[in-house]
């Protein structure tokens, strides 16, 4: 039995006749005939009663009418939902970033992806590069935004694309001693309490602290230990010390801070899209779409990544 054969039926029902029922499905009376008879054969009863007025369908065959009415609905569904599947407008995207991502791309990246795709079921995960890159190599994660590029063992079969540069800044409080200046030295640093992200968790932004201040610094030794930008913005309005963090901190409005420029300025890592390379989803092409359209630099570079080299 096939799709086809529940569609005879319910058209026969409908009109009554075969000529009539046959006009409307495009083919022949005689072939009609004998494709209904045939399915009388297979479900093993009568469907319709022939008469001189017409035909119409015997108590079994409405009670087998009901069903394939719904059959066909659930396949005119199913290919509509295949369809969307398809280009992306269903399905499901796990997505790990780093805290700094909210400062942006992320926040505008995500109200158009939620917009143009409302029914993809996104999966938000805040973590660490140092947590996101395994999450992704071992397709726990579809796509992570990290400070620097995924290392360790399979980090070769990863995608990876650069999304925004930043460098180091500084918050302090309004009424701190450094809140008037423009710029801050890594000089007067050194002297202050200092609040920065954990090593264990961002080493890379680290790292470039250690080139800022020095390796055996005593500030950096000492310095407060904060999970998020958010909170070391929290902890300089608080008097607690000097923050330190990426320049993208400026998006965040919070009264009772003053950000400063660092001198000398030291970049930090990359932001870095990456997925795996052998995801071919739908869902995923379309993220990568909207990554194109809200960040047009990163277009080319992506593409050029997709593209199959020779």
């Amino acid at each position: 039995m096939e799709a086809r054969h529940l569609r005879y039926a319910v058209a026969l029902a409908e009109h009554e006749h075969f000529g009539r029922a046959a006009g409307e499905l495009g083919i022949a009376q005689p072939p009609l005939s004998k494709q209904i008879a045939d399915l009388e054969r297979e479900v093993g009863v009568r469907l319709f009663d022939r008469t001189r007025q017409g035909v119409f369908p015997t108590a079994a065959g409405e009670a087998f009418l009901a069903r394939a009415r719904r059959a066909l609905d659930e396949i005119a569904a199913a290919t509509v939902d295949a369809g969307r599947a398809a280009r992306g407008e269903t399905g499901r995207l796990r997505l790990g970033f780093v805290a700094s991502a909210l400062l942006d791309p992320l926040p505008g990246v995500l109200s158009r992806f939620g917009r143009e795709r409302p029914d993809v079921r996104l999966e938000l995960h805040e973590m660490a590069t140092s947590r996101s890159s395994p999450a992704l190599v071992a397709g726990e994660l579809d796509v992570a935004l990290t400070l620097g590029p995924p290392r360790g063992a399979g980090a070769e079969h990863l995608v990876s694309v650069p999304i925004g540069r930043d460098h180091v800044i500084a918050v302090v409080s309004t009424v701190h001693p450094y809140a008037g200046q423009q710029s801050i030295s890594a000089d007067q640093l050194r002297r202050q309490p200092l609040i920065v992200s954990a090593g264990e968790d961002e080493p890379a932004v680290v790292a470039g602290l250690r080139t800022l201040l020095g390796t055996d610094s005593s500030a950096l030794g000492g310095a407060t230990v904060a999970r998020d930008v958010h909170t070391i913005i929290g902890l300089a309005a608080s008097g607690v010390g000097v923050g330190l963090g990426p320049s993208r901190m400026r998006a965040v409005p919070r009264p009772g801070v003053r950000f400063c420029e660092v001198t000398p300025r030291t970049p930090l890592p990359d932001l870095i899209l990456s997925f795996a390379a052998r995801d071919h989803s739908a869902v995923l092409r379309a993220f990568l779409d909207t990554i194109r359209k809200n960040c047009p630099d990163v277009g080319a570079a992506l593409n050029d990544r997709l593209r199959p080299h020779t």
